[in-house]
């Protein structure tokens, strides 16, 4: 066998998956990992020792996508990774997962008279720029490896929700905007970029009176787990998906209806 292909043996496919340490993120790192993919994970934590998956704290940075200024020095980081023989410089998969939703004392939503400028700039730094940013600095190892992008939005951005904010809910319909773009500008590339977008789904940071929504807004009348919506996210970024490029996935039991 030639070197070359040798060396393509034993290359992983690499994920890199921002926001991995609970909920959907938690789950997506552990679908990828099952199937035997390398999986670099960014979060403002540092790596969690329960965290189940081998490797996981070699192939963890702690950066907070708030800090914009530090942005170069983080993707110079993920980038000495992508760089090592198991990965060699390709990037499979991109999934931006990571998000924040301030609310006000007692877990009540902020709405536009209660969000002053500090909290629009930290909320669209993390959930819209930062998407944005890792993309373009990533791009050279996505398109060497005609990888995908996965972004997640939510149902808050096509509607107004009980819980989640005015910034978050514009930063998430934002997102769905930048995700058409990409899809439009990384196409020709061979880079696909889709965005799923949750309902209610079974995580630690549910608010008080998610029940209300599963009775009343959810045809069938249950919450999403986020093993189905890491089963999705992982469709997307393997060649069942080939040809879907653009879209924006619901994943919410019917709750858009």
């Amino acid at each position: 066998m030639p070197a070359y292909n040798r060396r393509m043996t034993t290359l992983k496919k690499t994920l890199l998956l921002t926001g991995a340490s609970r909920g959907i993120g938690h789950a997506t790192v552990k679908h990828f990992h099952a199937a035997e993919w390398r999986v670099i994970t960014v979060s403002r934590q540092p790596f969690d020792k329960i965290c189940p998956w081998p490797k996981g704290e070699k192939d963890h940075i702690q950066a907070d996508l708030n800090e914009v200024s530090s942005f170069d020095a983080t993707i110079a980081r993920i980038r000495d990774k992508l760089a090592e023989p198991e990965s060699g410089g390709l990037l499979s998969a991109l999934v931006n997962n990571a998000g924040i939703s301030p609310k006000l004392k007692g877990g009540q939503r902020m709405g536009v008279l209660d969000t002053d400028l500090a909290t629009w700039t930290n909320v669209f730094n993390v959930n819209l720029f930062a998407t944005a940013l890792l993309a373009r600095g990533l791009f050279a190892e996505l398109k060497a490896a005609q990888g995908s992008v996965v972004n997640v939005t939510s149902i808050a951005g096509s509607k107004v929700h009980p819980f989640a904010g005015v910034a978050y809910a514009t930063s998430k319909a934002a997102l769905a905007a930048l995700t058409r773009e990409m899809a439009h500008d990384f196409g020709p590339h061979g880079v696909r970029c889709n965005a799923i977008a949750p309902g209610e789904i079974d995580t630690s940071i549910l608010s008080p009176g998610t029940s209300d929504i599963v009775d009343r807004e959810i045809p069938m009348k249950r919450l999403g787990r986020p093993s189905e919506v890491a089963q999705l996210i992982y469709f997307l970024c393997t060649s069942p998906s080939s040809y879907i490029n653009g879209a924006e996935i619901h994943v919410n039991g019917g709750e858009h209806v």
